[in-house]
């Protein structure tokens, strides 16, 4: 059976989380990907970021309904999503804007159970984490192309 290591991208484009999200839209273009780990000085993982994180920046700004009791506001939708939303937007930075609970995989797992984890987490590319260390990536294209090997 084949594995992450057998099919995974050696070759990795990361960003950083002070990179200005400026920086890594023109990442995105350059690199021709839509999806990018996040490493610190160190080279360790802290994130994932994509397009559509970017993308997300230019939405509108949904404002939550709230009744207004007294001297109290009661939000009747979440209060912490749309402050999540609020910094999500007003980012200026790839760590303000990446996602840190980061879906990852072993070079050993196998491509049928990368395949299950990507369309049950619903994420485009997995790294691939070995000794603690960011080892490669696998996309769905790595994927495709592995079904011809």
């Amino acid at each position: 059976m084949l594995t992450a290591r057998d099919i995974m991208s050696k070759e990795i484009h990361t960003v950083t989380p002070e990179m200005s999200v400026d920086d890594l839209a023109r990442t995105f273009v350059e690199r021709k990907v839509s999806t990018l780990p996040v490493v610190d000085a160190a080279g360790t993982l802290v994130g994932i970021v994509s397009a559509t994180d970017l993308v997300e920046q230019d939405k509108p700004l949904h404002i939550p309904t709230v009744v207004a009791i007294f001297d109290m506001v009661i939000y009747l939708e979440s209060e912490k999503n749309f402050r999540e939303e609020v910094e999500k937007m007003t980012a200026r930075t790839v760590g303000e804007i990446c996602k840190r609970d980061v879906v990852t995989c072993p070079p050993e797992m196998e491509v049928a159970a990368i395949a299950a984890v990507m369309t049950e987490k619903k994420v485009h590319l997995l790294p691939v984490i070995e000794d603690g260390k960011l080892v490669g990536v696998v996309g769905r294209h790595d994927i495709l192309r592995s079904m011809n090997l």
